[in-house]
């Protein structure tokens, strides 16, 4: 791509930012311009300007491979499903602990070795092989405790997700520790191998995989500290957390703005770059990708807990994720479904799902104490 188109293409969408935010608020019948709207409308232009950020600031996306190239992985892949390509994850056995702080916030960040034993398919391609883990715990002690992992979204996986994640308040009010998994290519893990998550299927593929393998090890390591333990995933987080709820006895599961998958995502906000990446769209929503993507596709299984142990978390105005994934993950699950009125972005700053969020804590932790 040209730099003057490029440029031209950056600055057409920022212009279209705030015309896109109204387009997309306007489209629901209970909006109007009101103090209540107006909050809207800001929440859906933050989506938007993050959309436009992570979309055209990056270099323009190449296409990494073709479908041909996916097939061999894509068999392999949708004979093994959810269940055999996920195997059972190592030990974890800790490399490194260090204590660290973030304003007034402490925490440890912990390092650990981990192998997740992709299926060779995604081996052979150069994917697998051991990699250097990285958590960042936030506990009280010893003593045992309810936990919650924390799996968080893209472009995250810094220390200020403590903050997103309310931890201290979830320690001090609440009584939880908090541990949140930073996933490959973020965080402290940006410039380390292996990349995720990219324009190559397969390399996303493997990276959740490897994702999902790390925190089941982090699971089983934290079950005898803990009273109980509930896993959550945001955004890019919801399959993690999805599928750990799956494969791991947990005893609550929550996600917020789910994603229907990554591969699929990614694809759906391409077309901003014009006609030069048809062929990379194209990839992305082939079959044979979407048989890869068998493999970690969280809305074709049941986690472990009950009903009542399962809460799902929408935003009605969502231009990311858009809000579908939410109510066909309910429609799969069960469970608990609840609806913030504004954007992707927003619903991290938004009082009703913090609340929503304790209430659904405070019952796990009840539960727990009553055992």
């Amino acid at each position: 791509m040209r730099l003057a188109e490029r440029a031209w293409r950056i600055g057409s969408d920022f212009a279209g930012v705030v015309p896109r935010a109204h387009a997309a608020v306007s489209e629901s019948d209970d909006w109007s311009l009101s103090l209540r709207g107006a909050r809207q409308l800001g929440e859906v232009v933050l989506d938007e300007l993050a959309l436009t950020g992570f979309t055209l600031t990056s270099a323009p996306p190449k296409l990494e491979r073709s479908a041909a190239s996916c097939a061999a992985a894509a068999e392999e892949l949708s004979r093994l499903g959810v269940a055999g390509a996920n195997l059972e994850p190592d030990p974890l056995r800790v490399k490194s602990v260090r204590h660290r702080r973030f304003q007034r916030l402490r925490y440890e960040q912990l390092t650990f070795e981990h192998d997740p034993h992709l299926p060779q398919t995604l081996a052979a391609e150069g994917f697998g092989g051991s990699a250097t883990a990285v958590v960042h715990l936030c506990r009280h002690g010893d003593e045992r405790r309810p936990w919650l992992v924390w799996v968080h979204g893209a472009g995250q996986g810094q220390p200020i997700d403590l903050l997103f994640s309310r931890a201290r308040r979830l320690q001090e009010e609440l009584g939880y520790n908090i541990a949140l998994p930073v996933q490959p290519g973020s965080g402290v893990r940006r410039a380390a191998w292996p990349t995720y998550p990219d324009m190559d299927p397969l390399n996303n593929a493997a990276g959740m995989l490897r994702v999902v393998s790390e925190a089941r090890a982090l699971v089983r390591w934290l079950r005898p500290q803990a009273t109980a333990l509930a896993v959550s995933g945001v955004s890019m987080g919801s399959p993690v957390a999805g599928l750990v709820s799956h494969l791991e006895d947990v005893d609550a599961v929550s996600v917020y703005t789910p994603i229907f998958g990554l591969n699929a995502m990614i694809a759906a906000h391409l077309d901003r770059w014009g006609p030069s990446v048809r062929d990379t769209i194209a990839l992305l929503r082939s079959e044979a990708v979407e048989q890869v993507m068998s493999a970690v596709d969280y809305q074709s299984v049941v986690p472990t807990p009950p009903l009542q142990r399962r809460l799902i978390v929408g935003a009605w105005h969502d231009r990311m994720a858009m809000r579908e994934p939410a109510q066909v993950l309910h429609d799969r699950w069960g469970g608990q479904l609840y609806w913030h009125r504004g954007s992707h972005v927003g619903h991290l700053f938004a009082r009703g799902v913090q609340a929503e969020s304790e209430r659904f804590l405070r019952a796990v932790s009840r539960q727990a104490s009553q055992r």
